[in-house]
């Protein structure tokens, strides 16, 4: 868990030495190693590196064409939470946010909650919980204060 906490600290570092247009997916790989997964998109490969559960950023690193780093975005972001809608496939939904925090089957219900710790400008932790039906379909999405925080700080 250390490794990983010390992974996130250096992100910012790491953000710094990269420059869209110019960085290569050599110097990508460099600095963030291996990707969680790779996505094709029109734009390029996207290469996804979870920092949950422990973290709360996700990023999303575009390769164009061109092999050079075409965008580098955190991607856990009320606006990327909006995007989130009724009907929205699993495979979209891990696109969008990356891999979450946590998956807890209700069998009962027949549903699956997907669930990804962010932080609220300007710092307050949050976590989103994405509602998946057997069919793996969003059926429904939010954000609330993160709770397990307040445990922790006490």
């Amino acid at each position: 868990m250390a490794f990983v906490l010390g992974l996130a600290a250096c992100d910012p570092q790491r953000i710094s030495e990269l420059e869209e247009g110019v960085s290569t997916e050599a110097d990508v790989r460099a600095r963030f190693g291996e990707p969680e997964n790779i996505w094709d998109s029109p734009a390029g490969r996207v290469f996804e590196y979870n920092r949950q559960p422990q973290g709360r950023k996700n990023y999303m690193i575009t390769i164009g064409p061109d092999g050079k780093m075409a965008a580098l975005r955190q991607v856990l972001t009320p606006e990327n939470f909006a995007k989130v809608q009724r009907g929205m496939a699993m495979e979209d939904l891990r696109k969008l946010l990356g891999k979450p925090a946590r998956r807890m089957p209700y069998p009962l219900r027949n549903e699956t909650e997907w669930e990804w710790r962010w932080t609220q400008p300007p710092n307050s932790p949050m976590v989103f919980i994405a509602t998946l039906n057997d069919d793996q379909r969003v059926v429904r999405a939010g954000s609330s204060p993160d709770r397990s925080t307040e445990a922790n700080a006490n």
